[in-house]
């Protein structure tokens, strides 16, 4: 199950009309969220593996497993898995598709927080890395916690674009993402994720370009990314990728970490599935993936994106060799 609320903008093509719904129920032409219902899933639902008993590797590779976490990791090949993307519940109250997730106090989320963690060590290879999703609140206990099972490199934060307003407090547009380590010999894949950027005062020398290019009239450079991302746009009801699910995260979010922290075949393993983004990402990009999810809505949605993905492997904002600045037409090559 994933986490952060997301609020929906209205469509406005003619009639009455509510985040991309008009009011007699049917979606607006644009709309393309999946949300479709498990009466009417149940096919999707039926790939979804069972992990009833200790599974060996082939047996869970490019899969998604309806169950919970907690019972299904400790059944898993240790060591399977060369990245693990995980966006485990933040630690607020919220309804995943009828699973409630109730806050707790800040020890007991410590605890749930080193309860997973310790499932999944086991799970990822030595020269491994592991990214952990987390909003402010949780941030420190997630950071602390992940500290006791691997190295922690670096916390990035991204900007979500989206979010509530606030009137006695600043509106948060904020979450992050913990970066750690299993061993020295990590992957970290610089070239594979450096960031489009339009140079808006292009400094000359000689005559010729100093730092940057120029291609088609469009002055740009190919920078290294820091650990502030504010090129990502959170899905919406027109975006292909969008479901119904909550807190979905977007595709090009998870393509920066899965291409930075892995190399093609390789797996990618995400205990907290949600709505299959990180299995999707991981099957865009060539990579094995396998995920866990205990909601059979949620399944569903995963598996038919996946569907999707096997003639589709767009992402957006990311041209197969670069990542582009927020709102960046891109052009067919």
């Amino acid at each position: 199950m994933h986490r952060t609320k997301k609020t929906l903008p209205p469509v406005f093509s003619g009639g009455t009309v509510r985040i991309g719904i008009f009011m007699n129920g049917e979606k607006a032409a644009k709309n393309r969220t999946i949300d479709t219902p498990p009466e009417a899933g149940g096919g999707y639902l039926a790939r979804c593996a069972r992990i009833g008993a200790p599974a060996c590797k082939e047996n869970i590779e490019n899969k998604i497993a309806f169950g919970d976490t907690f019972c299904v990791m400790p059944l898993l090949p240790r060591g399977f898995a060369d990245l693990i993307v995980a966006d485990p519940p933040y630690n607020l109250t919220k309804n995943y598709g009828g699973n409630v997730f109730a806050r707790m106090h800040d020890d007991e989320y410590e605890a749930y927080t080193r309860r997973w963690l310790s499932l999944a060590e086991p799970l990822l290879k030595e020269g491994g890395s592991i990214y952990v999703c987390c909003d402010w609140r949780s941030s420190l206990a997630v950071g602390r916690v992940l500290g006791e099972f691997f190295e922690v490199k670096n916390r990035i934060t991204w900007q979500r674009e989206k979010g509530r307003g606030a009137k006695a407090n600043w509106k948060n547009g904020l979450e992050d993402i913990w970066f750690a380590v299993k061993g020295k010999n990590y992957t970290f894949d610089l070239e594979a994720v450096k960031v489009r950027r339009r140079v808006l005062a292009p400094y000359r020398e000689g005559g010729a370009p100093k730092g940057w290019r120029e291609e088609g009239g469009e002055k740009f450079r190919d920078t290294c990314p820091s650990n502030f991302w504010d090129d990502i746009t959170v899905p919406f009801w027109s975006m292909p990728e969008n479901t119904a699910h909550p807190a979905q995260k977007p595709e090009k979010l998870y393509a920066k970490l899965i291409l930075a922290s892995s190399r093609t075949g390789e797996t990618v393993f995400d205990p907290f599935a949600g709505s299959g983004t990180a299995a999707v990402v991981a099957k865009k990009l060539g990579r094995k993936f396998f995920g866990i999810e205990a909601n059979a809505q949620y399944c569903i949605w995963a598996q038919q994106r996946l569907e999707r993905a096997e003639h589709d492997k767009r992402i957006q904002g990311y041209d197969g060799k670069v990542f582009y600045e927020r709102n960046t037409i891109i052009h067919e090559k």
